[in-house]
């Protein structure tokens, strides 16, 4: 193998630059020559593919988003989309690819490899870290702490006039970001996709808790009962004693600086996967368990989620007595 390329697909991730130049300069240090794709999918059907060089991704570790931009595409799911995708890397030479994305990017990949027998090796960047096969995704920690912040200074508000927030973060399908956050900001209740939402139960911890001050409680986005409005209403009918606001934090915990966490993560990470195309794998994931770099097939990551630490859920209301 003497050219790769590499793009970044589906919602940012802070880190995936970090991500990005690790597997530039990893392929430049082992003889390789790099390309990146610019906008995912749809720039691999466009052939919108350059070369890239150590300093194409100068001053880029700290950065936020992805410099080669991301996006979703409909064409990309269809055969044809694909076919044309792969006669443009053909175009270009490229012999590997590293995807950086979450499972949506994971299954596109997993169809080209399939379907056109050139080795990919995925990068799990997602601030949701619902993938199985790593403990954590990259941008996971810099949500975490973007989340955290905005929450500690809603607290002080709450404080100051007593009042009650529902504050949604993001987790359309899962809860780490809620749940985490929820312990380290001291939240009165957490409530997430992995489990139902009991009214009577949110209440009831008010209830216990009308000594306080104030309240807050986390909602991830994906929640079954319908959201963080929804939520307040409902809440606001039956307990009249704070006053009731609600901040949805939405984009915000995609941005940003990533932490010294993510940005370690995201280059042994890009690092091992251009290590791994070197050693022949393909339709694997790069994950870190443990402090170590493991592989998982795409098959896996893609068809189970990283299960919610249920002592965590049970941690949250021992805390908010």
């Amino acid at each position: 193998m003497k050219r790769i390329g590499v793009f970044t697909s589906g919602g940012d991730a802070p880190g995936m630059n970090a991500c990005i130049r690790a597997v530039v300069r990893a392929s430049i240090y082992n003889d390789l020559e790099i390309y990146g794709i610019n906008s995912g999918y749809t720039g691999m059907i466009r052939g919108d593919i350059f070369p890239m060089d150590a300093r194409s991704v100068s001053n880029t570790v700290q950065r936020g988003g992805t410099i080669l931009k991301s996006s979703r595409s409909d064409e990309f799911r269809t055969p044809e989309g694909r076919k044309k995708a792969f006669k443009q890397l053909q175009k270009a030479g490229i012999e590997g690819l590293v995807a950086i994305g979450g499972d949506g990017t994971f299954a596109g990949a997993r169809a080209l490899a399939s379907e056109f027998r050139i080795p990919v090796v995925g990068a799990p960047g997602t601030i949701d870290n619902d993938l199985y096969g790593t403990d954590y995704t990259i941008g996971y920690d810099t949500a975490l702490n973007t989340a955290m912040a905005a929450i500690d200074k809603i607290r002080d508000t709450a404080d100051s006039h007593s009042r009650l927030f529902f504050v949604e973060v993001m987790g359309r399908d899962a809860g780490f970001i809620a749940l985490n956050t929820g312990i380290a900001s001291g939240a009165e209740a957490v409530l997430i996709p992995e489990q139902e939402t009991s009214l009577e139960e949110v209440i009831g911890k008010l209830e216990k808790g009308r000594h306080k001050t104030s309240s807050i409680i986390i909602v991830a986005e994906g929640d079954d009962g319908g959201g963080a409005y929804e939520i307040a209403r409902k809440v606001e009918e039956k307990f009249t004693h704070y006053d009731t606001r609600v901040v949805i934090l939405g984009h915000i915990q995609r941005g940003g600086s990533p932490t010294c966490l993510d940005r370690v993560l995201a280059s042994r990470m890009g690092s091992a996967a251009v290590e791994a195309l070197q050693e022949g794998m393909s339709n694997i994931m790069v994950g870190m368990v443990n402090g170590e770099i493991k592989y998982t097939s795409f098959d896996k990551a893609c068809k189970y989620h990283q299960e919610i630490n249920r002592n965590l859920l049970n941690l949250v209301d021992v805390l908010s007595v």
